[in-house]
């Protein structure tokens, strides 16, 4: 946990503390001291204080406002808007630090000479200028000023002035909130006159609540503006034709001065009629607030480091991650090789696809891609020469639950169905059209249009089909349908299919991945490598199958027993165990 003060405010000045993280900072002094142990768990800003004491009695409270000895404001942000953190789920309180707003110059045009005075002689001129425009720390020597300068033209007092009205800080928030009593007020304003050394008549003591007033006025117009804004923003966040929230408030200006929070709630209402807006006093100010955040900061310390405990098993280091790649690299190995195929865990399968496309490939073709819950069939329509261009219509059709787990015949009868209804959707039924078959699970090929399963995987069981030769059970369906014209040429996995798709436009493309609702991987391999196939000439696509890597145990050293519950309520146990890490 850091927080890393940008500036001091409020008269604050103290050295040795701007930039510096004061988090940090408390801890060390904690620590000097010796005699006690305390955990700084959070940093809370006085408005989330205020904002979280509200929001435990009224949940529609987002919104914290403090108008007293400073002026603030924070409110909850959706995540997505905050590019100074990751993440976009959720929301975010945001600290506005409004105080600053002005700094760049932009309210030049309201700032008054009497404003322009105050700032000059305050310790950081030029900073903070809202602040310094409707906060209580600046108020009360706003109205000392203007009545010094009136004084000096002679309009008040009989022209006549007093030292104690020339030092600076004579009059303070206190003076302003109990001249600006509706009953009491004037009364007032001629008690601090006089105690400031002046002679009041009844008009001077008049004119001077008049002072406050507007000075007062200015302010609560001020806040009302920018809280507006905010509320806004938040309506515009949610899309809402119509805001309800509340705004959690507290500070000496708005507390004690009745009148100045009337205004401040007239205001704010006036300048948002699509927002129903209630205002709820922090009664107990921003401790409750404070002490919330602080509790719900030591859950999530715990939840955090339970979690973190829980999934350390998952974080692998580099030493692993070296032993695994040696591991990987033996069972590849032994996938390629004649006589040691067979026990390979990592299959290494050959394709028979040994030429990668070069961009003159013409012509109309059906791809059937059947890798999970959904079958998906395309039209791709190929075209070369100066005007290169691949066209692709698709289809998906919905592999029901029943289909895949029933038996091979209406497996592949259900596959012939929706080719059917594709060709005729797109107005080519009867028409001879050759075919490339996508099927995603691990099959032994003796050639391009030839494959056997070896096992289903990712969820599939349909019965017949392991050991068989699949191409085979897909013309057997094609004629029992009796009303297509179809030539099946190619059976190809899906790695195969994107290293293919994505050779089309990329040359250089020699390895295919998929990392979805199974993980796999084929790349092209150099056929002198190739024991299990005859012939040492050119290259050859190779099928790792990999989710099967680790069935043989050489990954129980990483595997959790997160791992082993999924594996042990799979449907095929003890194999694709990659897969299932």
């Amino acid at each position: 946990m850091q927080g890393i003060l940008i500036s001091w405010s409020k008269g604050f000045f103290v050295k040795g503390v701007q930039g510096l993280d004061v988090v940090a900072l408390l801890r060390e002094a904690i620590s000097r001291r010796g005699d006690y142990e305390v955990d700084v768990l959070s940093i809370v800003n006085d408005t989330v204080g205020t904002m979280m004491t509200c929001a435990f009695d009224d949940p529609y409270c987002e919104i914290g406002v403090v108008i007293g000895t400073g002026t603030n404001a924070c409110y909850m942000e959706e995540l997505r808007h905050i590019q100074l953190v990751e993440g976009d789920e959720g929301r975010m309180c945001i600290n506005t630090e409004w105080g600053g707003f002005g700094d760049d110059g932009s309210l030049e045009d309201i700032r008054t000479v009497f404003d322009r005075e105050v700032d000059d002689d305050s310790i950081n001129p030029g900073k903070q200028l809202f602040e310094k425009m409707v906060s209580a720390m600046y108020l009360g020597e706003l109205v000392r000023i203007i009545l010094v300068r009136i004084i000096q033209n002679g309009m008040l007092f009989k022209g006549k002035t007093s030292s104690k009205l020339l030092t600076k800080g004579s009059i303070d928030i206190e003076d302003i909130i109990a001249i600006e009593n509706y009953n009491t007020g004037v009364k007032s304003a001629m008690d601090m006159l006089r105690n400031l050394g002046l002679e009041p008549s009844e008009e001077d003591g008049i004119a001077v609540r008049q002072i406050c007033k507007i000075v007062s006025f200015r302010s609560a117009t001020l806040c009302s503006a920018t809280l507006a804004v905010i509320l806004q923003h938040i309506k515009n966040n949610k899309k809402m034709k119509r805001l309800r929230t509340t705004v959690g408030i507290t500070g000496t200006l708005y507390r004690k001065n009745m009148q100045y929070a009337k205004t401040f709630h007239k205001l704010v209402r006036s300048l948002l009629t699509d927002c129903d807006v209630r205002f709820q006093l922090a009664e107990d100010g921003t401790g409750k607030g404070a002490a919330m955040v602080t509790a719900v900061a030591q859950r999530l310390v715990y939840q955090r480091n339970y979690i973190d405990k829980t999934l350390a098993p998952f974080r692998l280091n580099r030493d692993q991650l070296l032993i695994i790649m040696d591991k990987m690299r033996l069972d590849m190995e032994r996938g390629l090789k004649q006589e040691t195929q067979s026990s390979a865990t990592v299959k290494m399968l050959p394709t028979y696809v040994c030429k990668l496309p070069t961009g003159n490939e013409n012509g109309k073709y059906i791809a059937l891609d059947l890798g999970g819950t959904n079958l998906r069939i395309l039209l791709v329509a190929l075209h070369s020469g100066m005007r290169k261009s691949l066209r692709m219509y698709s289809k998906i059709f919905p592999i029901p639950l029943e289909i895949m787990q029933g038996t091979g015949e209406e497996l592949f009868d259900h596959i012939v169905e929706c080719i059917v209804h594709f060709l005729e959707y797109m107005g080519m039924k009867g028409i001879r059209l050759s075919v490339g078959f996508t099927f995603s699970f691990p099959c032994v090929q003796k050639q391009l249009d030839q494959g056997i399963l070896i096992s289903w995987t990712k969820g599939f069981t349909a019965t017949g089909v392991e050991g068989q030769e699949v191409i085979s059970l897909l013309k057997e369906a094609i004629t029992r349908n009796g009303e297509l014209d179809l030539d099946i040429v190619a059976l190809l996995n899906d790695t195969v299919g994107t290293m293919m798709s994505c050779a089309y436009e990329h040359p250089n493309c020699e390895i295919g991945m998929i990392i979805g609702t199974g993980c796999n991987l084929c790349y092209m391999e150099e056929m002198k490598k190739i024991e299990t196939v005859k012939g040492s000439e050119g290259r050859m696509c190779i099928n790792t199958e990999w989710g099967a890597f680790g069935d043989d145990g050489c990954l129980d050293f990483i595997r959790t027993t997160f791992d082993k519950l999924v594996d042990i309520n799979s449907l095929n146990m003890g194999h694709q165990k990659l897969v299932n890490v």
